[in-house]
């Protein structure tokens, strides 16, 4: 008999929080057919010119392009004023993917006597008006992620952004600048800030291989 009653009650129980939950349903149903009622209509037409001009390859795009082939990269890694630099060799191809949107490099090379590869993206977002770069490489499982401007006094291109400290785990902020010397020379110069204090890590000469 007893157990008779406990069952009942949990049936009863059961029943009660069913019909809560419909009663909740019911006004969720309410409050998204009054939204519904109130939000302003898509113009459609807006949408698909914006998203038009958003996806269509501009002068930026054409100027990351001039930077296509193939290019003889020098790495210098400067790990600390009493160490003297480290100085690696690799290769760099540029490609424009996806219908001249995005540049694709990728390194390969050697980095302190081991095999060395990296892939970087650039894009330049046309709502944003800024450049964006990402960058992965066989040495960590992080992904560096900039954005910047270019400069056309300097022909500079001027970026910040983080990347993962791999002792603390944590963001650290990163500064990139990518000097067009000419149409066969680049440098690429990278700045950490640690304990407030910017320092250089890395700097890469490319010159278009022959």
């Amino acid at each position: 008999m007893k157990r008779l009653t406990i069952a009942s009650y949990f049936v009863l129980l059961l029943a009660v929080a069913c019909n809560n939950e419909k009663k909740g349903t019911s006004a969720d149903s309410a409050k998204v057919d009054t939204a519904a009622k109130t939000t302003t209509p898509v113009d459609t037409a807006a949408m698909n010119k914006a998203w038009a001009a958003y996806m269509a390859p501009g002068d930026p795009h054409k100027m990351m392009a001039a930077a296509d082939g193939k290019w003889d990269a020098e790495i210098t890694m400067y790990y600390s004023p009493d160490q003297p630099p480290s100085v690696n060799k690799a290769v760099c191809e540029n490609k424009m993917i996806l219908g001249g949107r995005y540049q694709q490099s990728t390194y390969k090379g050697s980095f302190e006597g081991m095999p060395f590869e990296g892939i970087s993206t650039l894009a330049y977002d046309n709502s944003k008006k800024i450049y964006v770069s990402t960058w992965v490489d066989n040495m960590g499982t992080g992904v560096m992620y900039l954005e910047g401007t270019f400069d056309a006094a300097t022909k500079t291109m001027n970026m910040k952004g983080k990347a993962t400290d791999v002792v603390s785990g944590k963001d650290i902020t990163i500064r990139e600048t990518l000097k067009f010397i000419d149409d066969n020379t680049q440098q690429m110069e990278m700045f950490d800030t640690k304990d407030g204090k910017e320092v250089k890590t890395m700097s890469i000469n490319l010159k278009r291989a022959k």
